[in-house]
């Protein structure tokens, strides 16, 4: 998936940093404009595709593979030449990726309040977290970038399954999301499925998507339709009640759900257990885990990790309780 877009310029009045600078790269983010039915021509070794742009600007690819990729790697490399009416031929290059014969698990994972914390609930902080705050001071949970490392690897520590990231947040953030991940050493999924808000300045809100979270989920189990499943989300939202339903939707398929514990709300988790008697019979296991240890505990248990990845699990989340208390007792 990618778009073609064009956004303002940042004049020379405007700071190289500082809050103006910060405030005028948000709005260029928001604002960028799609470049409709432009001619993007991908390739992936010696095998080529050539689409057009949707009116948002966004293409959306499926390469037949007629000539063979190298199995001995994850990750090839696309090239791309973008070809926009009134401007000059643009190149530019993607990583793509394909599992691996070892690859025996999906893992599909909520972003916000179950990666990094984003306040859901508090919808003006979640925007100012989403949009404003650098990548650098953005705070992923304790223990979520072991959690992942050990999911991606599997129980050989050599697995580099499937990881794909949900959200309903905006393509805008694609950029500070990706460098989060990096900095915090968080697997990079395949694809970072974010979506369109569709703001402009006379439609100042973003489009309603109620049914998005669900609808990818849909598709990416139609696309691994022979791997098991794990979901990841948190109880802030209703990450709980989707996830049960896509239980439901594929026996057998969806092996664990993981929820964050993102509220101490009495009803909240009164609601969860009801949703996990629901499962009981079932081939999968609701876990409502107050932080990373127990998810991987119950993932070891079930011989989805190795022991190595549990211990970092450990490892991580007990060094941040301790830098914790060490600064409440300052």
């Amino acid at each position: 998936m990618g778009r073609v877009f064009r956004q303002a310029a940042l004049g020379r009045a405007i700071p190289r940093r500082g809050i103006l600078r910060d405030t005028a790269d948000v709005a260029r983010r928001i604002f960028r404009r799609g470049f409709k039915e432009a001619q993007v021509e991908i390739c992936i070794g010696e095998n080529a595709l050539s689409l057009i742009t949707d009116r948002d600007g966004y293409f959306d690819a499926h390469i037949p593979i007629e000539h063979d990729l190298p199995i001995d790697v994850s990750w090839h490399r696309a090239d791309i030449l973008v070809r926009a009416e009134g401007h000059p031929p643009m190149r530019t290059s993607a990583e793509v990726y394909v599992p691996p014969p070892e690859a025996d698990l999906l893992v599909i994972s909520d972003i916000d309040d179950t990666v990094m914390f984003t306040g859901v609930a508090e919808k003006l902080k979640m925007l100012y977290r989403l949009f404003v705050r650098k990548p650098h001071r953005r705070t992923a949970f304790p223990g979520v970038a072991s959690l992942y490392q050990s999911l991606y690897r599997g129980k050989s520590d050599k697995a580099e399954r499937p990881i794909l990231y949900v959200s309903r947040g905006p393509w805008a953030i694609y950029e500070m999301l990706e460098t989060f991940f990096q900095l915090n050493r968080i697997p990079v999924g395949p694809i970072l499925f974010l979506r369109e808000w569709g703001i402009s300045w006379r439609k100042p809100w973003p489009r309603k998507a109620e049914d998005h979270k669900r609808a990818l989920i849909d598709r990416m189990l139609t696309l691994y339709d022979d791997m098991p499943c794990v979901l990841i989300g948190d109880s802030g939202q209703h990450d709980p009640e989707v996830y049960t339903e896509v239980v439901k939707a594929y026996p057998g398929r969806i092996k664990a759900v993981y929820i964050r514990r993102v509220d101490k709300d009495p009803k909240r988790q009164e609601a969860i257990q009801r949703l996990r008697d629901e499962l009981t019979g079932s081939d999968c296991d609701l876990i409502l885990a107050a932080d990373s240890v127990l998810m991987a505990e119950h993932a070891y248990e079930q011989g989805r990790i190795s022991a190595r990845g549990l211990e970092a699990v450990k490892r991580d989340v007990r060094e941040h309780r301790k830098e914790e208390a060490e600064e409440a007792s300052l």
